[in-house]
């Protein structure tokens, strides 16, 4: 995992890394955002439904924080075992959204993000202990919240992306 040293570096990290991701999305019709490829786990709506699942919980549990209230990762619902679950909750709360929508929603999460990187001070953001749902986060780990923010934005940016290209390359040049 990358090493950040400031809150510029982070930002700077995710813009580069989203943008690339979210450029892919500029090609795909809207009509085939749920077409299904076996050599793709998920579909162009589903692969930004777990985006905008997982930057949602990201800005839930600082959000909760902030206002004292117990913060359960990764979320009320379900447990770090359960993930395959919490993956299919994103795909039913928001993949049958447009591409548009979640796009949209994508971006409005983007932003929250770099809000939430700028309200807190670098020791919040790069010290361990900073935040308790950052500590209960993982069993044996000590993780900085700026690792968190890393691995639910930059790391499944390059990784999806890498999935939605291969998706286009085989359904869209059948298209044409």
């Amino acid at each position: 995992m990358k090493v950040y040293n400031t809150k510029e570096e982070l930002k700077k990290e995710i813009e580069k890394s989203y943008k690339k991701y979210i450029y892919e999305f500029d090609s795909i019709p809207e009509d085939l955002k749920d077409k299904r490829n076996s050599e793709v786990d998920r579909t162009p709506a589903e692969n930004l439904a777990y985006q905008v699942g997982w930057t949602t919980l990201l800005l839930k549990w600082e959000n909760d924080y902030k206002l004292g209230v117990k913060v359960k990762t990764p979320s009320n619902k379900f447990k770090w075992n359960q993930l395959g679950e919490l993956y299919q909750w994103f795909t039913n709360e928001y993949a049958h959204l447009s591409l548009l929508k979640l796009r949209e929603m994508l971006n409005k999460n983007i932003e929250s993000i770099y809000q939430m990187i700028d309200s807190m001070s670098e020791k919040e953001l790069f010290t361990p202990h900073q935040r308790e749902w950052a500590d209960e986060g993982t069993k044996s780990a000590v993780w900085e919240v700026y690792k968190f923010i890393h691995i639910n934005s930059v790391a499944p940016f390059g990784t999806f992306r890498t999935k939605i290209r291969k998706w286009k390359k085989l359904e869209l040049n059948q298209q044409k």
